[in-house]
């Protein structure tokens, strides 16, 4: 059922750091949003600017044409799709948008399962961390039946730029490789700013000095910053960083691929994380970094 001015219905699952502002800004493009969390209070948030606080997954998605969910692995994805009743709430030709980012093993499983009982699944996840969430312009990334990704033009828009990827998993896979390349751009720029601090440079001169260079990214941009302002608050928790890279390494391992600057950023994530830098935001590889080499700061 679509709302008075033939905007879909939607359901959005899962409203924390990244699903929240998304929400918000499918509410700022006239859709009806019922949202649901595991912690109220940040969907009850969301009722302010217009959401419909729903009390479980199944009730938000009773009468949704679709379901987006964003969540923190491809277990709660499942938890709420087929024990929390969502795809059972649904009626047929439903369309769920996994923007989660998970195994993409998992998410051809849960592509499968749905079309078993009549259920569209497209795997959507996203890069662009909170600020691409709260401005709309996300990357996103779709697997899945280009003909649905199509006829969802004006969802995804209201969220970002959304890029067809391939068949079902292909979504999850590109945003495997995105974190790939994320880790490793976070280790290099850290790794540069120790050998030019340590050498008598200024982190920050330095930052500036190559801005617009060959080594300008988005990561420079906003990490470096972040890097050099020594502001860890995340963002992207390094918990997810590795749980990203675990899967890369899962899906290499499959493909019988060796990628050694891959493996070699995720134990150092790895370490970093086991040493309490998990809910860190994944720019503070660079404290790791110093203490590994007796540079620690406060």
């Amino acid at each position: 059922m679509s709302n008075a001015g033939g905007k879909a219905t939607i359901a959005f699952i899962g409203t924390g750091l990244m699903g929240g502002p998304m929400a918000h800004n499918l509410l700022k493009n006239g859709f009806t949003v019922r949202v649901w969390n595991r912690s109220v209070e940040k969907a009850e948030a969301l009722v302010t600017h217009g959401a419909v606080l729903a009390p479980s997954p199944a009730e938000a998605a009773t009468g949704a044409d679709i379901v987006i969910t964003m969540l923190s692995d491809g277990q709660a994805v499942g938890e709420v799709l087929f024990e929390k009743g969502v795809a059972n709430a649904l009626k047929k030709g439903a369309v769920i948008i996994d923007s989660s980012s998970i195994a993409p093993p998992i998410a051809r499983e849960h592509a499968g399962k749905l079309a078993e009982i009549g259920l569209a699944h497209i795997d959507a996840p996203v890069s662009g961390g909170v600020p691409g969430a709260t401005a709309g312009t996300l990357a996103i990334m779709a697997g899945g039946d280009e003909k649905i990704v199509a006829s969802l033009a004006d969802v995804f828009a209201a969220m970002g730029r959304v890029t067809y990827v391939g068949p079902s998993g292909a979504g999850q896979l590109c945003k495997l490789a995105n974190q790939q390349i994320v880790a490793v751009t976070i280790g290099a720029v850290a790794e540069a700013m120790m050998l030019v601090e340590a050498g008598g440079a200024s982190r920050e001169g330095f930052r500036n000095a190559i801005r617009g260079g060959f080594a300008e990214s988005r990561i420079l941009e906003l990490h470096g910053e972040r890097m050099v302002k020594r502001n860890f608050v995340p963002g992207g928790p390094s918990k997810f960083q590795l749980k990203d890279l675990n899967g890369v390494m899962a899906m290499a391992e499959q493909l019988s691929l060796e990628l050694p600057l891959t493996a070699q950023v995720r134990q150092e994530f790895a370490d970093f994380v086991n040493d309490g830098g998990a809910d860190i935001d994944h720019s503070g590889l660079l404290i790791h970094l110093e203490k590994l080499n007796n540079r620690q700061k406060d």
